[in-house]
């Protein structure tokens, strides 16, 4: 793994704070009801992913992963840009504004989606794998799901093949802590989520997703097994999400002091005062890279806000292969 250095801190700061206001701005125009249907925010978790990337090449290896899905490319190298016009249904975005929140996808930067149907991505991401392993790469795919994934029956058949057949996949659960409103420990009578790895004999533990250091190591290791063709490995990230489900959640189901305790260890100020005791940088630098991130963010609404919406022809040439497709009655 490389190494964990000032300019690595640093850099964790400004991504995730990017990310974390990134998300704060589409909450903010989705009330003005510029982005549409649902919107699943990463608020909180933010650690695990600076983690995941410090710790792959982002040259070969590859990532999937569930619909709270719009930081991930940008992480792997998606223009920021075209991301959230894609949120806004403009037709600069990574697909044209036809996939929406739930479903950004770039093929380019090894970002296999954002997918709306729980768990469904389990299995997509060992299929990833598998074509990896059949066609001598070695390459490892990081496939992402939450708590309630968890208890697809998908995912254990998904874990049994992946296991026979040494798949070099990194299974990932990132448990905030409740599945849309549901508590874990109302879901399983286990709530050691990472447990479930052990019938399989899968190499498996719990991590502290609130640390980027602790993610990157245990995802390192993971890569170096896989790697190796060793097979799979399944990590429980345990994590929390500050905001809501999705945007229409009144979080009825647990109390703003918890909400408060959770805060005390955000990453993104855990890391800025590691950066500050360690005199990485000053205040006046983390202060410039503060008004940087915003900058960017501002670029991203106004990129999105005076893109084109797709013309209607586009939803159909995305759909069918075939121009003269036999179903379509009504000219466009």
């Amino acid at each position: 793994m490389k190494k964990i250095t000032k300019d690595t801190y640093i850099s964790w700061y400004e991504d995730m704070l990017f990310w974390r206001k990134f998300e704060d701005k589409l909450a903010a125009v989705y009330i003005q009801q510029k982005v549409r249907g649902f919107l699943h925010l990463y608020n909180g978790q933010e650690a695990v992913l600076a983690g995941s990337l410090h710790a792959m090449d982002l040259s070969k290896d590859k990532m999937i992963t569930a619909y709270r899905n719009h930081v991930q490319p940008i992480g792997m190298g998606v223009d920021a840009k075209r991301v959230m016009a894609e949120l806004f249904g403009k037709k600069t975005g990574t697909s044209f504004g036809l996939g929406g929140s739930m479903h950004i996808f770039s093929k380019e930067h090894r970002f296999y989606g954002g997918h709306g149907i729980v768990g469904g991505q389990i299995p997509l991401g060992a299929g990833i794998a598998f074509g990896d392993k059949y066609h001598g790469s070695d390459a490892v795919t990081l496939c992402y799901f939450g708590d309630g994934a968890a208890r697809q029956g998908s995912l254990h058949e998904t874990f049994n093949l992946a296991m026979l057949w040494k798949l070099p996949v990194i299974f990932i659960c990132e448990n905030n802590g409740y599945a849309m409103g549901t508590s874990v420990e109302r879901t399983s009578n286990n709530t050691e989520i990472w447990k479930l790895g052990l019938g399989y004999e899968m190499p498996c533990g719990p991590v502290d997703g609130m640390d980027p250091v602790k993610v990157a190591k245990s995802i390192n290791e993971a890569i170096l097994r896989a790697r190796k063709g060793d097979g799979p490995t399944f990590l429980e990230m345990k994590t929390y999400r500050y905001r809501g489900h999705s945007m229409s959640d009144a979080q009825h189901y647990r109390t703003k002091d918890e909400v408060a305790e959770y805060k005390k260890i955000d990453p993104i100020t855990k890391i800025k005062e590691y950066i500050l005791s360690k005199k990485y940088a000053t205040q006046k630098q983390i202060d410039e890279i503060d008004n940087k991130v915003k900058e960017k963010v501002k670029e991203c609404e106004k990129f999105a806000e005076k893109s084109e919406f797709p013309e209607k022809n586009i939803m159909y040439d995305a759909v069918y292969e075939q121009e003269n497709y036999p179903f379509l009655k009504h000219k466009i």
